[in-house]
């Protein structure tokens, strides 16, 4: 797919969205299912921030119940349980296990009655108790001492990037237009917002686009915005941090979720693409939202839970083959503890333009809906139709790896895959779930810039491979540069740019 120049762009859209996260591509795609025209811009690549950087978690969310916010633990299971019916294969059941021990938190009882409620809400019992005997055949690493049994019940998990992506490209299959790496800054005329002013991050253009309607979807820079009106409510910024394991050195077959021994916050690890998430830490971020990196601190805190919950693996914060850290806009309640903040969305509005900050990756249907009719109080056509299916292919789709890559890419661009690139292309890199065809057609289908926008997020080789995917670097890099044009000294770049990022950013704390 070729990049779309700003001046290929219409002098007027229906709708602009800003920020190109999970929130504004569910508003984007909600939004061209409508018939409208509407423009997409993010400053840097599609879910380059918080929605690359989630825990990759599509949950109800337990402690919401504890916390007594009953309507968004409905809201959240009841969508849960759609993305996993709708969006097989990008959306996945994950089955959880909470190892119950004497004499700490939480109790067996307590856990049982708040599952029974969640199980309630999803319509269907998931939950169950098992004795220790049991719960030890099922992970045979578990901490031995004082265990009673285990509770078990069943989340969702998902490549957040990859649904980010899907949306986006599904929107601009049905007419919607779409730029990464181009900065918005909004445009006021006589009180009203009316447009924006568009700088292209790659060769620096510049242009002027009107819209009937602006939806400032900016995350954690939504109150930033440059000409934006003001009314962003106050955010609290959180930073979740997480190590990431191979398989080999923390093997479980469910997500265990346990509460930290120091202050009995829950963390957790389960499998996810082939290697083993652990997280999350939750404490007020300080600094630049766009480098957010995980602290020694960080990491001696999720290396302390984990050497409660698994003390034969002696786990150690150099073990981890990468890290990741993501910065959530929380909105600012004035709890005492970062973990007591609601995720709860917040909306505002000014003439001609909806700003919506906060909320969950769950929920970002619910979450366009709500925009999209707050935006319909001064542009009735805008608002939203009936609710329809997240994804329009609901059929039953094949087991294994097509089910997967069709759940990713969509059913048509996956047969497409099949059909046209090279079969020798078509096995897996390595030992990863990832093929060399993924990479050409990532290249040369869904707007790729440089180098990072493949190996961290249209795969994630960079996360879930021993330093960065370095192994598999150079024919990634030679992939891109015959579909994207590169000369031998812009691969070079491409390759110690990333390098340099990766360390940066995801490498291991020693």
């Amino acid at each position: 797919m070729p990049r779309t120049e700003l001046s290929q762009l219409r002098d007027q859209y229906d709708l602009i969205v800003i920020g190109g996260g999970i929130t504004g591509a569910g508003v984007f795609r909600e939004a061209v299912r409508s018939g409208l025209r509407v423009l997409l811009v993010e400053a840097n690549d599609f879910a380059s921030a918080t929605s690359s950087w989630s825990s990759k978690l599509v949950h109800g969310g337990l402690r919401y119940l504890k916390n007594g916010q009953w309507r968004l633990t409905l809201e959240s299971v009841r969508e849960r349980q759609r993305l996993m019916r709708e969006g097989a294969g990008l959306v996945e059941m994950q089955p959880f296990m909470m190892p119950i021990y004497r004499g700490r938190k939480p109790g067996r009882w307590l856990m049982r009655i708040g599952l029974a409620v969640y199980d309630l809400m999803a319509g269907a019992r998931r939950s169950r108790w098992v004795d220790a005997d049991a719960a030890l055949a099922g992970e045979t690493t578990l901490r031995r001492d004082g265990l009673l049994g285990a509770v078990t019940f069943e989340d969702a998990r998902t490549d957040d990037a990859r649904l980010v992506l899907r949306l986006v490209l599904d929107a601009i299959g049905q007419g919607g237009t779409a730029l990464n790496y181009v900065r918005a800054e909004v445009c006021n005329r006589d009180g009203r917002v009316s447009g924006v002013i568009l700088t292209d991050q790659i060769d620096g253009q510049r242009r002027t686009v009107d819209a009937r309607m602006v939806v400032n979807a900016g995350g954690v820079w939504a109150g930033t915005v440059p000409g934006a009106p003001e009314g962003a409510p106050k955010l609290r910024p959180l930073r979740g941090s997480h190590l990431v394991f191979a398989a080999e050195r923390l093997p479980l077959r469910h997500a265990v979720s346990w509460l930290h021994p120091r202050d009995e916050r829950p963390i957790f690890a389960y499998p996810w693409e082939g290697a083993v998430i652990c997280g999350t830490t939750d404490l007020d971020h300080q600094g630049a939202f766009d480098r957010p990196a995980m602290s020694p601190d960080e990491a001696a805190y999720l290396v302390e839970g984990l050497a409660f919950q698994f003390p034969e693996l002696r786990l150690r914060a150099e073990d981890a083959i990468a890290t990741y850290s993501g910065v959530r806009p929380v909105v600012d309640g004035g709890k005492a503890k970062p973990s007591d903040e609601s995720r709860e969305s917040a909306m505002w509005t000014q003439p001609g333009m909806v700003g919506i900050t906060g909320g969950k990756l769950t929920t970002f249907a619910v979450t366009a809906r709500q925009v999209l009719r707050a935006a319909a109080r001064e542009l009735p056509e805008l608002a939203p139709g009936p609710v329809r299916p997240v994804f329009a292919e609901t059929e039953a789709v094949v087991e294994g790896g097509r089910r997967r890559l069709r759940g990713r890419l969509g059913g048509e661009a996956a047969q497409r895959l099949s059909r046209e690139m090279p079969a020798d292309e078509q096995q897996a890199i390595g030992d990863t779930l990832y093929s060399w065809a993924e990479v050409r057609w990532a290249a040369r289908h869904e707007m790729v810039t440089c180098l990072q926008d493949v190996m961290m997020r249209r795969t994630r080789l960079g996360l879930v491979t021993p330093e960065g995917g370095e192994a598999w670097l150079e024919r990634v890099a030679a992939i891109c540069a015959e579909e994207l044009g590169w000369d031998a000294q812009r691969r070079v770049r491409e390759i110690e740019s990333y390098r340099a990022y990766w360390r940066r950013q995801h490498a291991p704390v020693h």
